[in-house]
């Protein structure tokens, strides 16, 4: 059978908005007569609920595809199908068109080192609740530079971490590296319909893209009124190779995974940074957040006030410098010492004469960032340095960074204030939040669908 939300949505988008009267409930019901068939009902019945039930009249204002929505859902309830009747997608897909809960997404962010998932709902209060988390590493050169280079170990990875969290669900929500996204935010006047905006952007984007638009794949979003231009709309285009959003998607597919979600890896951090600086006094208004991923080979900043990014810069340095420091003083391999890195199981004087330099030099890194930021723009100061990513919580380091640059320094943790789901461990999540930034806020694209 197929997914009948697949055949609604069909339906929705094949039916213009301004479609009206005998004309439109014509269209309509021949639409959906598929739909209808796949359920065993004939097309005379439906075409009696609508005359009997809604009455010829109503048809004769236009109908919205929300409104479109509604009388296939009382129609259901007239024949006397019940949801619980239907198998398989149709189930599923029935179920997320009249369930206030949005359906189930994962957050899957793949970096150089390791795949990380998160899946988040809401309690009955509306409070966010963290079901499940997982890491599953990857070895060195199967990702370089956002690149899936290594295809099959990747996607094996993904399905053991999918295993190991333990989740059902199959919606995903995945992410592509800053450096494979073009993005840019244009002015177009107000009162566009969607099918004008498209015609619009697609005519900007031969501006800004490099790239034969059939090259690419393209969306945006209206960003609200323009702060400039009175009577017209702020609108973000992003734009990236097909071959990229491919990867991320044949990877999903590869794992038993959907992709629902091809998102930014720095919109998805900052969408979960903002939940943290919401938390800062005054709610963070105003407040200017430096905000540090370190990953295994990069460090990105980004310094953020009011939701808009003020400065972005990465730096080649990272986690793997310290895993390079404890082969070059204990004699490990490589994967010996990014396993003993993750355990902890190091000799005695690893704090002193491996940990700290690293930690002192990674300070140093965050500072020079910080003095490029003042240099190149009016600010002298920030409010908060925050520090995410898998060496981000390293002993002593947010102490360092506070003493070395005299900002507040905090560690990320894009988990504060959820509620822990009960198939979490906490102890070792609490160790390892941080690196869940970016993860996390691809999980939070569940409630913004």
């Amino acid at each position: 059978m197929e997914p009948i939300l697949k055949a609604c949505q069909r339906c929705r988008k094949s039916v213009h908005p301004d479609v009206s009267g005998r004309a439109g409930k014509s269209i309509f019901l021949h639409l959906l007569a598929r739909v209808y068939t796949n359920l065993g009902v004939s097309d005379g019945f439906v075409s009696s609920y609508f005359d009997n039930i809604q009455g010829a009249g109503s048809w004769k204002k236009p109908y919205n595809t929300i409104s479109l929505l509604l009388p296939f859902k009382r129609f259901l309830k007239y024949a006397g199908l019940q949801i619980s009747h239907l198998l398989g997608a149709a189930l599923i897909s029935l179920g997320s068109l009249f369930n206030r809960q949005q359906p189930a997404l994962l957050g899957i962010d793949i970096s150089s080192s390791s795949v990380k998932l998160v899946e988040l709902s809401r309690d009955k209060a509306g409070n966010l609740v963290l079901d499940r988390c997982a890491i599953e590493p990857l070895a060195h050169g199967w990702i370089t530079d956002g690149n899936v280079e290594k295809f099959d170990e990747v996607a094996e990875a993904v399905r053991r971490l999918v295993k190991k969290s333990g989740t059902r669900t199959r919606n995903v929500a995945m992410a592509l590296p800053a450096s494979a996204v073009i993005t840019k935010k244009i002015i177009l006047p107000g009162g566009m319909s969607d099918a004008e905006l498209e015609i619009q952007v697609e005519s900007e984007a031969n501006q800004y893209i490099p790239f034969s638009l059939d090259e690419v794949s393209l969306d945006f979003c209206v960003l609200g009124p323009s702060a400039t231009s009175n009577g017209d709309v702020e609108v973000l285009i992003a734009a990236s190779r097909k071959e990229k959003v491919q990867d991320r998607q044949d990877l999903a597919e590869a794992a038993g995974l959907k992709p629902i979600v091809v998102d930014v890896e720095s919109y998805a951090s900052r969408l979960a940074t903002s939940r943290l600086i919401e938390h800062l006094p005054n709610k963070g208004l105003d407040t200017l957040v430096a905000l540090f991923e370190v990953g295994a080979l990069t460090t990105s900043m980004q310094v953020l006030r009011n939701d808009e990014v003020l400065y972005e810069r990465d730096q080649a340095f990272g986690g793997a410098q310290l895993t390079q420091l404890i082969v070059r003083q204990y004699g490990f391999s490589p994967e010996e010492a990014e396993n003993k890195k993750r355990s902890g199981d190091l000799p005695d004087d690893y704090g002193s004469a491996v940990l700290k330099p690293f930690v002192d030099s990674l300070t140093q890194e965050i500072g020079r960032a910080l003095q490029f930021f003042f240099t190149s723009t009016p600010h002298n100061k920030v409010d908060y340095v925050m520090l995410a990513g898998g060496s981000s919580a390293l002993s002593g380091l947010t102490d360092s960074v506070t003493l070395q640059t005299s900002f507040t320094c905090l560690l990320a943790d894009p988990f504060e204030s959820m509620e822990i789901g009960e198939k979490v461990r906490e102890s070792k999540m609490r160790r390892e939040a941080s690196s869940y930034l970016t993860s996390c806020g691809l999980a939070l694209r569940r409630f913004m669908q």
